[in-house]
């Protein structure tokens, strides 16, 4: 009698801690393609993105899967932005945002990319990354 109790306790025990074992593996399997707080395009310009580029780096070396990227101490004070150009409207930067280790690493080529027009400001999308 004492087996039959004992064997359902460790069966239920065993099925637990492979329910649990497997969600942890897929969870941080698809942490970097799912993350909720991420964003899916970044809005920057030339100074930010050499400011990122320059930091890169140092923002890379941080924990998790999800990495905040704040560059609010890159942008400039006091001085007179350019006027935006009468075909392109200008949308206001991110200097601060969340991406994934995928997409930190896809925001870094594509604004290396030769040719790039990063002012007044540009979108680069992010969802296409892979």
């Amino acid at each position: 009698m004492r087996t039959s109790v004992t064997i359902p306790v460790l069966s239920w025990r065993a099925a637990i801690t492979g329910l649990a074992a497997g969600l942890l593996l897929v969870a941080s399997a698809s942490a970097d393609e799912t993350c909720g707080l991420c964003v899916k395009q970044v809005v920057t310009n030339s100074e930010l993105a050499t400011c990122f580029l320059d930091q890169y780096d140092q923002i890379a070396k941080t924990g998790g899967t999800a990495v905040v990227v704040d560059l609010s101490s890159c942008a400039s004070r006091g001085v007179v932005e350019p006027l935006p150009s009468p075909n392109k409207a200008a949308v206001e930067p991110d200097v601060q945002f969340m991406i994934s280790r995928t997409q930190l690493d896809c925001l870094k080529k594509k604004l290396e990319a030769p040719g790039i027009v990063l002012d007044p400001s540009a979108t680069i999308q992010l969802d296409s990354c892979g």
